[in-house]
C-alpha cells in the first residue's frame, strides 16, 4: 500500500509541475504578431473555389466539354 501511495503522490507532483509550466508559459511568453502572405495560384481562383479531385476534370473544363442542351 505505501508503494501505491508513493506512486500516486509522484504522479500528482509531476502533473502539478506540468500545469505550473503551462501557467508560466501563459504568464511570461507574449506571441509576436507578424504579417503572413499566402500566394494562391490563379488557376485555383478561376476554378470557382473548388479544386478538382485527382482524375477528374476541372469545373471549367467540364462546362466546355459538355454539349449545350437543346430546347424544343
Amino acid at each position: 500500500m505505501p508503494t501505491l501511495i508513493r506512486l500516486i503522490i509522484t504522479l500528482l507532483f509531476l502533473g502539478g509541475l506540468f500545469y505550473a509550466g503551462m501557467i508560466a508559459l501563459i504568464a511570461y511568453v507574449e506571441p509576436t504578431p507578424k504579417e503572413v502572405t499566402v500566394r494562391i495560384p490563379t488557376r485555383d481562383l478561376l476554378a470557382g473555389g473548388q479544386a478538382p479531385l485527382p482524375g477528374q476534370a476541372a469545373p471549367a473544363e467540364e462546362a466546355e466539354a459538355a454539349p449545350a442542351p437543346v430546347t424544343p
